[in-house]
């Protein structure tokens, strides 16, 4: 990432989660996947992401659990390290540092303390090729070691993790490439070559895409581009190997998994289907579909009670085993990016295309989607070459009561498009579809934008029939119930150009809209032209008002130049020579960003209108060209920013590139303020990390503040039988579990077994209390006392100079009762 001058860049979420397969934890509580260069761990309940491992420097390509510990996770990366990990405190344990990249991680309990990994090799007469290692990790207690005992165990295989697999718990290994497929046994250390031809009868391709081996049989199941998956006995004779097929998916197979116990084989492809074969019965199947996007990836888990799906749309499926969808985990879904970034300004969401038809509202904050709007609201079919509509525009209102899209299908002559209108449902919290205008122009869209101004709802259309028209929000009276509707209030035009551009200034009195290379601005109250504003010839890319201070400044961009005019004298403020092919203003500032392509990469321009020169410049932010960018309000603004960053202060730019990565910009006070609000994890390394630790290691740190609290007061108090010697706890932990009663019947007393009895402290704390409450009416009714006539007042005899004697709390008592005696006896005596 780019670091320079205090500022760098770093992405910032919507990473990957379908790169590799995902892999489910032996109890089923949590999903562990790559995403980017961290690994994420999900809660297969809640969907929420429990923990982040970040440490690799690139692309995490594989994850497996620990054989030896359930409880760990290797990971493997482009960076050329394996770490080791325990997810459940997020904790990093070890890093073996192989020193090539990785593409690919595989782990089996019969070969302890190895791990088999995909690396590129190079070959001067094929190119590049791939090799399966086995890769010894040594056992130091260094936390990073450098790890280079390996062998070579197959060659020239394929990089897609999913043709190759382990049979029967490590005994083979089996992997396919093109149209052959390689099964290495291990004990024999021999390797057998099966092949296909390129063709069969009916022309259907055989090229093997995945591979999957049965648990406990001998039986390899291979899918194909044809949609055919191939079920291989006997392999282990090379000249007696037979396979038989199985046909239901109409494209390519792309994942196949079986359950634990071998009953079912899990398949899928580009249907976004879920087949599960039964082995036992051929010709039975069951079916799950409409997941989403294409399947990319099955994984089961060890018990076989629960199924996941990785597809296509960056989305992970959590399925029961009974076939009912139990959880999603969507990510940030990456496609054709049609729309700009756009924040809503009701839940901060970053709004853009999402699954086809869709816009998804994503939270930059929680690094995930919280909903998905249908807008064309029609079933996708998944089939090439087919026009289906697309989301082409979308924009928010000030206040985001009214989101306005726009969708289209077909090209220039046959072209389908609609206006739709969504309000904001307080009732129901959610954009309902209020107006649906089929007709809105003649011809394709090019730009909209609404009105920033708060007393009247306005959206303004520009389309390429050489019209702007103007759109009102008004409530119709008529009905009982007043309901809001959108009417045409005015169309413009200008010498029959075709408008390109519109945008409003900050105060919503002035409409600018571009006519190819003229700019006209136009009064919101009259729909009177003011000024035409001319520049060198060139059509008009982008164009945005300054706000605040520089509300007067108006800025375009042509292929060669950025220019700026004066509002106020008509005239051209400032040019500059540069191809700025993208132009943003920040909302809460007077800042406006520019992104311009120079040597096959992206540079950044910070600049405020009033002033040509820039305050911040950033070469060589991405590569390629950016495509889309927005500002986003912070949720706590930066108040100790450098000034060179105070553009940083109040939002954050975030940009999306070719790659289709968000990326932002992260200042060294945020960093500090990220690293401060982390919380460090400490583990006493002479005690295993075991659930019960996890569970009673609170009660540990509770009981040993209660004992530096008594020490400190000198109160002198009995220790508390610590929770780990309850009976309940040992009965638990000692009697086998098949002669358990049910849990529900041990939940009760193992959870009491863990409270601290109180009924002591109680008994201890009455007559403390008891004394306090008599302390308390003595102090009363000696200041009673001592605001009297002064009768009774007692003081204390003794020079000046020596410290009054200290009394203990006994003495104490008697000198108040004392105090509180009756003397009036002693004055009737001595006046009688």
């Amino acid at each position: 990432m780019v670091e320079q001058s205090g500022v760098r860049v770093v992405r910032c979420g919507g990473n990957k989660i379908n790169f590799r397969a995902p892999i489910i934890t032996k109890d089923c509580r949590f999903l562990i996947c790559g995403s980017g260069d961290s690994v994420k761990v999900f809660s297969t309940s809640t969907e929420e992401c429990v923990h982040v491992l970040e440490g690799h420097t690139d692309q995490v390509t594989g994850v497996a659990l620990n054989p030896a510990n359930h409880l760990q996770v290797y990971s493997c990366s482009a960076d050329g390290t394996v770490r080791l990990w325990d997810f459940i405190d997020g904790i990093l344990i070890k890093t073996f540092i192989f020193g090539y990249p990785i593409l690919s991680l595989y782990v089996s309990e019969k070969h302890a303390g190895v791990i088999f990994v995909i690396v590129a090799m190079e070959n001067q007469n094929k190119g590049e090729n791939f090799q399966l290692l086995a890769l010894h990790l040594p056992k130091v207690p260094d936390q990073e070691v450098e790890a280079k005992d390996m062998f070579a165990v197959l060659c020239d295989i394929s990089p897609n993790p999913g043709s190759t697999a382990f049979g029967q718990g490590g005994e083979y290994i089996a992997s396919a490439l093109g149209l052959r497929l390689n099964v290495y046994f291990f004990r024999k250390q021999k390797t057998y070559r099966f092949s296909l031809k390129a063709t069969d009868k009916k022309g259907a391709k055989n090229a093997f895409t995945c591979v999957a081996c049965h648990p406990k049989d001998d039986c390899i199941a291979t899918g194909h581009e044809d949609g055919k998956i191939r079920l291989w006995r006997n392999f282990n004779q090379k000249k007696e190997y037979t396979y038989s097929t199985q046909h239901w998916h109409h494209n390519a197979v792309s994942s196949l998994c079986f359950t634990p116990e071998g009953m079912h084989l899990l398949s899928g492809g580009v249907e976004s289907v879920l087949v599960q074969w039964h082995c036992e019965e051929v010709n039975k199947k069951d079916f799950l579909p409409r997941l989403g996007g294409a399947i990319s990836h099955i994984a089961v888990s060890s018990d076989g009670q629960m199924y996941c799906t990785s597809h296509s749309d960056n989305k992970i499926n959590i399925i029961h085993c009974s076939f009912k969808l139990s959880a999603v985990i969507q990510g940030l879904v990456k496609g054709n990016i049609w729309t700009d970034l756009v924040i809503d300004s009701r839940t901060k969401a970053l709004v853009m295309n999402g699954r086809p038809g869709h816009l998804q509202f994503y939270s930059l904050q929680q690094d995930k989607q919280l909903y998905s709007l249908d807008i064309v609201q029609q079933e996708y079919i998944y089939e090439e070459g087919l026009d289906q509509f697309e989301v082409m525009k979308a924009v928010f209102d000030v206040r985001g009561n009214w989101l306005a899209t726009v969708e289209e299908r077909g090209r220039d002559s046959d072209l389908e498009f609609a206006l739709k209108l969504w309000g904001f449902n307080e009732s129901a919290q959610s954009l309902e579809l209020n107006t649906t205008i089929t007709a809105a122009h003649q011809d394709r869209i090019t730009s909209m934008c609404f009105s920033p101004s708060t007393e009247t709802t306005m959206l303004v259309t520009a389309a390429k029939d050489g019209q702007f028209k103007v759109w009102l929000l008004g409530t119709d009276s008529e009905t009982q119930k007043e309901q809001a509707s959108w009417s045409c209030d005015f169309v413009g035009s200008y010498h029959g150009l075709q408008p390109t551009n519109c945008c409003f200034s900050s105060d919503g009195s002035l409409l600018a809209v571009s006519f190819e290379e003229v700019v006209t601005v136009w009064s919101s109250d009259t729909w009177g032209l003011l000024t035409t504003l001319c520049q060198p010839p060139g059509p008009i890319r982008e164009l945005c008002f300054g706000r605040l201070s520089c509300s007067k400044y108006l800025l375009a961009t042509t292929p060669k130049n950025l220019l700026c005019w004066n509002l106020l004298t008509c005239s051209l403020e400032w040019s500059t020579p540069m191809d700025v092919h993208l132009l943003r203003s920040d909302p809460l500032s007077d800042i406006i960003a520019a992104f311009c392509l120079h040597s096959k990469s992206s540079n950044l321009f910070v600049f405020r209108p009033s002033e040509p020169r820039p305050l911040f410049t950033q070469k060589a932010v991405c590569e390629g060209k950016v495509q889309r960018c927005v500002f986003a309000p912070r949720a706590e603004p930066l108040d100790s920013c450098d000034e060179r960053f105070q553009w940083l202060n109040r939002s954050r730019l975030y940009y999306l590139t070719e790659k289709m990565e968000l990326l932002s910009f992260s200042t060294q006070t945020e960093d500090e303020r990220i690293l401060k609000s982390r919380k460090q994890l400490l583990v006493d390394d002479s005690v295993a990390v075991t659930p019960f630790y996890l569970l009673l290691g609170k009660h540990r740190r509770q009981q040993e503040e209660e004992d530096k609290l008594n020490f400190m007061t000198n109160k002198v108090s009995e220790r508390t039988q610590h929770p780990q010697a309850s009976v309940a706890v040992k009965e638990l932990l000692h009697t086998p579990a098949h002669v358990l009663p049910a849990a529900s019947f041990l939940c009760s007393m193992f959870v009491n077994s863990l409270l601290i009895s109180n009924t002591e402290s109680r008994e201890e704390k009455q007559p403390s209390e008891k004394d306090e409450d008599s302390d308390k009416e003595e102090d009363d009714s000696e200041e009673e006392m001592e605001t009297g006539d002064g009768q009774q007042e007692i003081r204390t005899q003794g020079s000046v100079e020596e410290a009054p004697p200290k009394l203990s709390k006994a003495e104490e008592k008697e000198l108040r009762r004392v105090r509180k005696t009756d003397f009036s006896w002693v004055t009737s005596l001595s006046s009688s």
